[in-house]
């Protein structure tokens, strides 16, 4: 690849692409909405959402300065993310704060981008993303979820149409931000039946002194957030 190459590939994923139409961006998030609200897609399609969670906690634990030493994705949806450093103190929970958020806050970048009409600088972003979390994932079942979802981005940035990458890209943004808030709500529920002693938001009280419930509230103001807000710039209100 020689220079002119590579400032055509710079171009491509820097420049902008023109904004598809209304119907497209509701029909995306009709899909994501189905792809959220049934349980017997869900069960499915929250692996998605995992990845994002679990890496939410891995990337602020970098950013922190903790050392991430691996990454599970489990077949149940649920993942667990081990770094090492001081156990206590603004690193610690900020780490452990990062995972609930993550996909919300993921998917409002993503709309951010999207509404500037970078829909190829976030897939080749996401894929970057999936890629570096790759390295870090430390079981079997974890690695062939991130290579399958690596696959499905690459694909799409490499072999479709803009049409359908834009298609793409607006589904998962969707899917992120819708998706982000039902995890929230089964964790209050499963902490109601007593079933998630050892959650996020338990720990990150045990490290504050913040009662729980807060800590739910504001993943709750996160999630909701979001939403509206990468909503309103999807549909460019």
């Amino acid at each position: 690849m020689d220079i002119a190459d590579i400032n055509e590939l710079w171009d491509r994923v820097t420049g902008t692409q023109p904004e598809p139409e209304l119907w497209l961006i509701v029909g995306t998030a009709v899909v994501a909405l189905v792809a959220v609200v049934p349980y017997g897609v869900w069960r499915w399609s929250r692996n998605t959402i995992t990845i994002a969670h679990e890496g939410g906690h891995g990337l602020v634990a970098l950013l922190t300065g903790r050392r991430l030493q691996g990454i599970r994705l489990h077949s149940d949806t649920s993942g667990l993310t081990v770094s090492r450093g001081k156990p206590t103190g603004i690193g610690m929970i900020l780490t452990a704060a990062a995972g609930y958020t993550a996909p919300s806050l993921l998917g409002l970048a993503g709309a951010a981008l999207l509404s500037a009409g970078r829909i190829t600088a976030l897939l080749w972003g996401a894929t970057a993303l999936l890629l570096a979390l790759l390295v870090m994932v430390r079981n079997a079942y974890g690695v062939l979820t991130v290579l399958v979802t690596s696959a499905a981005f690459l694909l799409v940035s490499w072999l479709t149409e803009p049409d359908v990458q834009a298609a793409f890209a607006y589904l998962v943004v969707w899917f992120l931000l819708l998706g982000g808030v039902r995890p929230v709500f089964e964790l209050q529920a499963k902490r109601r039946r007593g079933q998630a002693g050892d959650s996020d938001a338990d720990q990150l009280s045990r490290l504050t002194s913040v009662p729980p419930l807060m800590w739910l509230l504001l993943f709750h103001a996160v999630a909701l957030t979001s939403l509206t807000g990468g909503g309103r710039w999807l549909l460019a209100l």
